[in-house]
């Protein structure tokens, strides 16, 4: 067997691996396998599987000041699609980050 089948072979046995749900030492059980086999072969496909970056998208955001000369009660409304978030001081930037990564994916 050349290198090349050797890796196509180990590429489709690590990828049904990783679809059948089970754990490594029942998988190669199954298949007459050594778990370190399959764990070296895990190895050098690990960087295979990962998708490509995608690029940077920008998006518009219009900023509408409610209080223009009150800063304390400044807000920030965040546009997506037909979404609208009213960011206030003090949010917490975490929820905010996980509701525009939905929002962006809906929208």
């Amino acid at each position: 067997m050349t290198k090349e089948e050797l890796r196509k072979t180990w590429e489709t046995r690590v990828a049904a691996f990783k679809a059948s749900g089970q754990s490594a030492s029942a998988w190669c059980a199954v298949h007459d396998l050594k778990t370190h086999q399959l764990f070296y072969w895990l190895r050098k496909h690990k960087n295979v599987d990962v998708p490509a970056v995608a690029p940077t998208q920008w998006l518009s955001v219009a900023i509408d000041r409610q209080n223009p000369g009150n800063t304390q009660e400044d807000t920030l409304l965040v546009r997506l699609g037909h979404a609208t978030i009213e960011v206030k001081p003090g949010f917490n930037p975490v929820l905010l980050s996980d509701v525009v990564r939905i929002l962006a994916k809906l929208c």
